[in-house]
């Protein structure tokens, strides 16, 4: 059984992913000493929390099995586990990609890409 993770990049650093051979990640991630991942739960207030200054982003998801040991799940914000990419992010191994533009409330719309997200019917 598959666990997807994603990751979310700027516009300009998913020109820099597809552009090189071995991403090292966003600043933040090279900072940290690893290349941070949401799960699907955690992916829509990362994008709110981390991403205010992008009007548009790339949302990649990853088999979280395919890291195999380099991915690490480790506690961060509020004590949850989060997972950590302690290698170099080959963007071609990614299951699905998704653009998204920034919405006129100032959110992204996640709800085309998870279905737990849409409006339940009444």
């Amino acid at each position: 059984m598959s666990s997807m993770i994603y990751k979310i990049l700027r516009p300009h650093e998913w020109a820099e992913a597809l552009e090189s051979k071995s991403f090292a990640g966003a600043p933040v991630d090279v900072a940290d000493g690893y290349v941070h991942f949401s799960t699907k739960d955690q992916v829509c207030e990362t994008a709110e929390k981390h991403f205010t200054d992008a009007d548009k982003i790339h949302l990649l998801g990853f088999d979280a099995e395919d890291f195999g040991d380099d991915l690490k799940w480790e506690k961060s914000r509020g004590g949850a586990l989060f997972p950590h990419l302690y290698a170099p992010l080959d963007v071609s191994r990614a299951r699905e990609r998704f653009s998204l533009s920034r919405r006129i409330d100032g959110s992204f719309d996640f709800r085309f890409i998870f279905d737990d997200k849409k409006p339940k019917k009444k």
